[in-house]
């Protein structure tokens, strides 16, 4: 069974302006806009915890561990974007999917497989999202509780109210049928992004400036002085692992590259857009974590943004918690959006003839034009964002486990099936010189996915230790 859906005759799409040549909807995305999704996927509130790890390893690996996995990214990346048509990369058939292009290149067991790496890791991202936002939306309340009564007053706040309006604003964003119609949602993200990432550079390089003699080392934290020697193991597979997965998008390349119109080649304008994104996200990376860790040293915290003190200047804080609180809501849509395609691509498919899963229904909107209200996905998405919330307000470390899914998503998503196709799709010859060093690339990159993951467990163990539920944030 072809896996195309048409949502019109055939017939109907031939010479349509509104169509593509396979009858669905007529993508418009550019090179610019795709730059804006990955920009939007890549650079999360993650960035602020750059300094640290650059502590954990110091001036040399630190730096050096970015931009090597900087490269590793973006060479998969263009051997993935090769393979969003088959089975020529310009002329061949679209998939539509990651799981559908791995589908169409290795077969149906390795289909299975990338599905529920993707999946898991998808979902997880989503529920780690909704945390993160609320923990943003608190501080913003927590600096003027502190500003406004002093720094010694109790202002717990409860993250609980704050992941239902996240929620609430989900819902309401999960009804735009598809990624086409997201392009101004990422770019305004993206935006947001780069503002708090600026005020954190902004007060670094204060920091900096102003005469802060912060302790730096060539190795990072120091053993016997900072951390034991096991802290610093530990630590050191944390920082690698947050590096590495700082990174990937690999997840929803190929959802992006299906938003990119069909000339020129899509792959061409995918390698661009990859191109652009990890230089910007690189460049912004090197910068926080180096100058973060200028600023603070081996004593850097997790998040940047509160070693300033966390209040003052508290309306630069507060400005830069909300941009963190937008950028996410957009980054929830570019990761849910996979999920949301994948369950409504199979329902239909399975219930060809059901009106409430195939109807489309037109609905006047005020300066929208063509939207149409689908009761099915209406009902699907508005409870996918209801469960997640749920599991975030019940699960508030889920964060922990997302390092531990995204250390097991790492290996097979962004390197080991894109290489793994490359290597099919060519034809190239067993222990051939370039099929040696892509194997190599291979088994390196699972050593770093098996070190991150044994991290993240123990991590999470120490986590678990101290977590009391349904209690306010101290």
């Amino acid at each position: 069974m072809s896996s195309m859906h048409i949502e019109t005759p055939e017939t109907l799409a031939d010479g349509n302006k509104n169509f593509d040549e396979d009858g669905r909807a007529k993508r418009t995305g550019t090179w610019i806009t795709a730059s804006a999704h990955i920009i939007t996927a890549v650079i999360g509130s993650g960035v602020l915890s750059l300094a640290w790890a650059i502590a954990q390893m110091g001036w040399v690996a630190g730096p050096a561990v970015l931009f090597a996995f900087s490269f590793i990214t973006y060479f998969t990346s263009t051997l993935l974007a090769d393979s969003y048509r088959s089975p020529d990369p310009v002329h061949g058939k679209r998939n539509y999917t990651y799981s559908e292009v791995v589908k169409a290149n290795l077969g149906g067991r390795k289909f299975q497989l990338c599905g529920l790496a993707q999946y898991i890791n998808l979902v997880g991202v989503t529920i780690g999202y909704t945390i993160t936002a609320s923990i943003s939306m608190v501080a913003v309340k927590r600096s003027n509780c502190f500003h406004k009564h002093g720094h010694e007053a109790k202002c717990n706040i409860n993250n609980y109210p704050y992941m239902i309006v996240f929620a609430c604003i989900q819902i309401v964003l999960s009804q735009i049928p598809n990624f086409h119609k997201l392009s101004w949602l990422s770019i305004v993200a993206a935006v947001m992004s780069f503002a708090y990432s600026s005020i954190g550079l902004g007060l670094s390089l204060a920091k900096v400036i102003g005469g802060a003699h912060a302790r730096t080392s060539i190795t990072g934290v120091q053993v016997g002085v900072d951390v034991t020697g096991t802290e610093k193991v530990w630590r050191m597979f944390q920082a690698i692992g947050d590096i590495a997965f700082a990174y990937a998008f690999s997840n929803v390349l190929i959802e992006i590259q299906d938003t990119l119109k069909s000339g020129p080649p899509e792959n061409r304008m995918m390698k661009r857009a990859s191109l652009i994104g990890i230089m910007t996200t690189t460049l912004f990376y090197v910068l926080c974590g180096c100058l973060g860790y200028a600023a603070f040293g081996n004593d850097a915290p997790g998040n940047f943004l509160t070693g300033f003190g966390f209040y003052e200047p508290f309306w630069l804080i507060d400005f830069a918690n909300i941009c963190i609180a937008v950028h996410l809501v957009g980054a929830y849509q570019v990761f849910v959006q996979p999920i949301f395609g994948f369950v409504e691509k199979w329902s239909k498919e399975k219930w060809p003839e059901s009106q409430f899963i195939n109807g489309e229904h037109g609905v006047n909107v005020p300066l929208c034009e063509g939207i149409t209200l689908n009761f099915f996905r209406m009902f699907w998405r508005t409870t996918y964002v209801i469960i997640t919330a749920v599991l975030a307000m019940l699960f508030p470390f889920f964060n922990d486990f997302l390092g531990l899914i995204g250390s097991l998503s790492f290996w097979p998503l962004t390197v080991y099936f894109p290489v793994e196709m490359y290597i099919k799709r060519s034809n190239m010859k067993s222990f051939s010189f370039t099929w040696i060093w892509l194997k190599i690339l291979s088994w390196v990159c699972l050593i770093i996915s098996i070190i991150s993951a044994v991290g993240s467990i123990q991590g999470l163990a120490h986590d678990l230790k101290k977590y009391k539920p349904f209690q306010a944030q101290q």
